[in-house]
Formats: C-alpha cells, structure tokens, sequence
C-alpha cells in the first residue's frame, strides 16, 4: 500500500449520476496535480462497477480488493445509495480510510425530514412542512403556495413550486418519481446563503466565505449545471448575518456528526436563518460552490483537495 495512492468513487444508483461523473473527474484531476496515484472507480446506474479510464468491467468483491489497495478512497457520490452513508459503510466494512462523513451523518442529512427535526431540535429555524407519501397524499389540500421536494434527493432534482392549486398534482408525481416520502414545505422569502463547513481531525471547525445564489425564481438544476447560475462569493452580509449563518452551520455540521466539508444551505430571512438542507458530499467541480467558497479564502480546489485526504491519512 502506498500512502499516495487514492481511490476516487464517482457515478451512482441515482438521479444525480452524471452530476457525480463530472465531479468525481474533476477531484481525480486535482489530486493527479497534487501529486497523488488516483485510481478511478465508478458505480453505473445499474449497481455494477468499473475500474480504470477505461471502464473495465469489475465485481464488488473486486471493487473492494481494489480499495484495500489505496491508502483513501474519496467518495464523490451524491444522493441516495451513494452520499446516504451507503458508501461510508462499504469502506468502513472494507477498512480503508475515506473522505468526508461517516454512515449515520450521511443517512440523516440526506432525509430532509431528519434534518428538519434535528434541526429544530438545537434551534435552528426550519420552513414548515408537511410529510407524505403516496397513501397520504390524496388527503392533502392545497392552501397556499408552496415547495414541493423528494425527501431524499439533491440537484434539486423532483423539487417543484405549487404556486396555484393546479400545480400541486404533478408537483408531487415529479417528487414522487423518486422518492416514496414527499415534504410539502411552505415557501420562504429570502435570500438563498450557502456555508461550506471543515471539520479538521483535531476538532476545529473552519467557515469559508459565505455565498450567495441570486436566481430568477426557483434556483433548479438547470440553473444549478446550465452555467447560468449566480453566485456570489464573499455574500454582502452584515456581521451579525454573517455570525448567525456560521454558528446555525456549524451547529449542524456538529449536530448531525458531519466530517470533513459539508455544505450548509439556508434561506436568510428578516427573522434571521432559515436552514434548507445539508449536503454531506456537495457538487465537486472547481466551479461548484463549496471550492468557490474556499477559493474566496485563498485555498485553492487541489489544496482543499489535498488537505482533506491528509487528514484522513492522519
């Protein structure tokens, strides 16, 4: 085993496969710079691996030896069977070291209806919901605008605003179609402020710049990976904004067990924070929030990078 060897795991079980395939490339390429041996291995829609450049074709037993080849893997999947903790658990199981949150962090911050309970559970402020499923769904009435989302999803996949009666119907077959809970949450007027949180071995936590998303609209996954999107970075804040935004995150990350970089979303409101959601292994790419945020803080994509295989390595 040779310490400068590093797998990086991309692609997934789930809606956000191709998102995962160009963030799992682009950490391969800035580990590469960094001087690492990566091995790339990648997980098909279908469950089924492959190993290489080339896609070679391997089993999961064989996906495992391969893994207890490299000193850390670092997982780039994103959403369920992948961020979920899934991974997490297949190489703690295989016992090699990995990037970014263990099992338990991972399968509750995907559940957006966990998130909200721990949330308000230490304070935090959430937008209020309603959780269904497909039998409880009928019973629901429409009132007033709201959002409608999967419970386990990102990319802002199957997410739909409600905005007339009308709305409502597809709204949750969209979110339906890939997922078997659905939250009906109110909607939240205010500005859209994304923290990326580290959490370092020896227990510091460091708040890159905040960022703000300034969308036309619901900010969906055309405007998330069509390079339209606005982002801001360092978001104009006050001090008071900005401490009350740092310390929700990093009462999250704490609270929900997150390791090394999470993204913590929330919705500035005239009341203050209001948390929407947790990504534990966010979108990777050198243009993707979480490295924007760091590089504002003049740490560039291969030194964050670098930094969180190091600290696995200990």
């Amino acid at each position: 085993m040779s310490t400068g060897r590093v797998a990086v795991i991309g692609g997934g079980q789930n809606c956000e496969h191709e998102v995962s395939l160009a963030s799992a490339a682009a950490v391969a390429g800035a580990l590469e710079t960094a001087g690492y041996t990566v091995v790339r291995l990648t997980i098909e829609r279908d469950g089924s691996w492959r190993h290489g450049d080339v896609g070679c074709p391997i089993d999961l037993a064989d996906a495992i030896q391969v893994l207890r080849t490299c000193a850390a893997a670092v997982p780039v999947l994103h959403g369920p069977r992948g961020e979920d903790g899934t991974l997490a658990g297949l190489c703690d199981l295989a016992g090699v070291p990995y990037v970014g949150s263990g099992v338990l962090a991972g399968a509750l911050a995907m559940d957006k209806w966990a998130t909200k309970l721990l949330a308000e559970d230490v304070g935090i402020a959430t937008a209020p919901a309603t959780l269904l499923t497909r039998s409880t769904a009928p019973g629901y009435r429409w009132t007033r605008p709201v959002v409608v989302k999967p419970v386990a999803a990102g990319s802002s996949q199957g997410v739909s605003l409600a905005g007339t009666p009308d709305d409502l119907e597809p709204a949750l077959a969209a979110a339906f179609a890939l997922d078997r809970r659905v939250l009906v949450e109110d909607v939240v007027v205010g500005r859209e402020i994304d923290l990326a949180v580290l959490g370092r071995p020896d227990g510091t936590r460091t708040v890159a710049p905040a960022l703000e998303i300034v969308a036309d609209g619901l900010f969906d996954y055309d405007q998330k990976y069509g390079g339209d999107a606005d982002f801001r970075v360092p978001a104009p804040l006050s001090d008071a904004e900005r401490k009350a935004l740092e310390d929700a995150a990093v009462a999250m990350f704490d609270a929900l067990g997150c390791a090394g970089v999470a993204r913590v979303d929330f919705f500035l409101t005239a009341g203050g924070p209001v948390l929407n959601e947790v990504n534990t292994m966010p979108g990777f790419t050198e243009q993707s929030q979480v490295p924007k945020m760091f590089a504002a803080a003049g740490v560039s994509y291969a030194e964050l990078l670098d930094l969180l295989v190091r600290d696995v390595l200990g």
